[in-house]
């Protein structure tokens, strides 16, 4: 998984795009930082022709922190996935090793968009988030547009409640195969709830905050684990790429990569369960990239026999608002 900020960071809501990252006809001026910045080395690295297999994981997330480092960001990218990797692989979102049969498999992808319209704590970029990733899978990656949902609050899609979101969540599982790709992204709030089972280092659970959270309450990284990642099937490539606040760990996944510059290789997090959940019937691996926004790489299974599901993660840094921001992220509690 690739999310944009540590734990403890906020994500930033750029007010104009156009002007701060190279994105071809970006959907609106606003968007996240995150998103943007992933998807300015996805498409340089596209349309320069070069090799799939000249850009690793670490020249993602440190290319995306070059990216938002010189224009004033301070969120770092990390990357998150359920087993040890090696970073400096291939960064891929369709595997290329033959896993992937495009007459056989599907790639499907949940994207999801908050503004809050009317509410507290309103955005303006994340729907143009929505838009931009859409049009880089399907146009780059090859993804059919029957097979990308979209919940936005914008009253022409379907709104990103909390049952809604699970529900999609539950479906992306339950219609996955063997061999499928599967992509989600997610630009909203991200939030913080008290830790209730013992299973974050500080204390903190992270969260996800739908558009009915002031009624039905946000949805806690647990819930992410045990409805998204520990029932996904076997062989199925998962990316994430979550822009919100607060989301390094929010897949709860044990392996980590930050780019910061002082880190080179993935450390686990000793505290996380994940594991013990593999081993008690679950089957899975996962990891985060950028844009987990538009990238999704392979990764193997934690167990060594059958094959998990391979899953990474992509956030964005350390839920901080930078001056950048057109809004108070976070303001929601």
């Amino acid at each position: 998984m690739i999310s944009g900020s540590h734990d403890a960071q906020t994500s930033a809501d750029v007010s104009n795009i156009n002007s701060q990252f190279q994105l071809p006809s970006p959907a609106g001026k606003s968007g996240g930082a995150c998103t943007a910045a992933l998807l300015q080395v996805l498409y340089q690295h596209y349309e320069n022709d070069e090799d799939e297999d000249d850009l690793s994981w670490v020249d993602v997330l440190r290319r995306m922190r070059n990216i938002l480092d010189d224009k004033g960001f301070e969120q770092i990218p990390q990357l998150t996935s359920s087993r040890f990797i090696d970073v400096r692989d291939p960064f891929v979102i369709t595997p290329t090793d033959g896993s992937f049969n495009y007459k056989h498999n599907t790639q499907r992808a949940v994207l999801i968009g908050i503004n809050y319209t009317g509410q507290s704590g309103e955005l303006s970029g994340c729907h143009n988030d929505v838009h931009n990733v859409a049009r880089y899978l399907t146009e780059v990656q090859g993804f059919r547009k029957e097979n990308v949902t979209i919940l936005m609050d914008d009253g022409m899609h379907k709104a990103p409640t909390k049952s809604a979101i699970l529900g999609a969540y539950k479906r992306l599982v339950k219609e996955s195969r063997e061999g499928d790709v599967v992509f989600c992204h997610y630009s909203g709030h991200g939030g913080r709830l008290p830790d209730d089972n013992g299973d974050e280092e500080d204390g903190y659970d992270e969260t996800l905050i739908p558009v009915d959270y002031d009624k039905k309450g946000q949805i806690r990284d647990d819930d992410l684990l045990k409805i998204l990642i520990h029932p996904m099937p076997k062989g199925v490539t998962m990316t994430c790429l979550m822009d919100c606040c607060h989301s390094g760990t929010v897949l709860d996944l044990p392996y980590r990569f930050t780019a910061d510059g002082d880190v080179e290789e993935m450390e686990m997090n000793e505290r996380c369960d994940f594991k013990d959940a593999l081993w008690s019937g679950f089957g899975l691996a996962v990891g985060m990239a950028a844009g987990n926004a538009v990238a999704n790489a392979a990764v193997s299974a934690l167990t060594p026999d059958p094959p998990a599901p391979e899953m990474m993660i992509l956030g964005g840094g350390p839920n901080a608002i930078h001056e950048y921001s057109d809004t108070d992220c976070c303001a929601i509690s």
